[in-house]
Formats: C-alpha cells, structure tokens, sequence
C-alpha cells in the first residue's frame, strides 16, 4: 500500500514537472507608471464604502435608541 502511494505521487510529479512552462510576461511602462494611481483610487473608494457603511451602522443604532 504504500509501495503504490509513494509510485503515484512520483507519477503525478513527473507528470507535471514535463507540463509545458509558460514564458516571461512583459509589462509596458505604462502599466507600471499607472499602478500607484490606480492603487490609491481603489483605497480610496474602499475608505469611501468602509465610512458610509459606517454611518449606516451609526444611524441604526442611534434610530433604535430612540425608538426604545
């Protein structure tokens, strides 16, 4: 049994070490000059969500602590 365990798993490494390697991606200038503009959008609208969520959350508590 674990004869047939340890064959296997050498077969299935050398199966996928023979897969075909992908080549070296390139990425413009333009890419890597707009990166940090388009990360500080993102964080920035992620901030926006994360007040109005908190706003909302503010406004339902105080909504149920004057209804009691």
């Amino acid at each position: 049994m674990k004869k047939s365990i340890l064959v296997a798993s050498l077969l299935a490494i050398a199966l996928t070490a023979c897969g075909k390697k992908e080549g070296s991606t390139t990425v413009d200038a333009d890419t890597v000059a707009s990166a940090p503009a388009a990360a500080a959008d993102f964080i920035a609208s992620a901030a926006e969500a994360a007040v109005s969520n908190v706003e909302g959350a503010v406004s339902n508590i105080e909504a149920a602590a004057a209804s009691k």
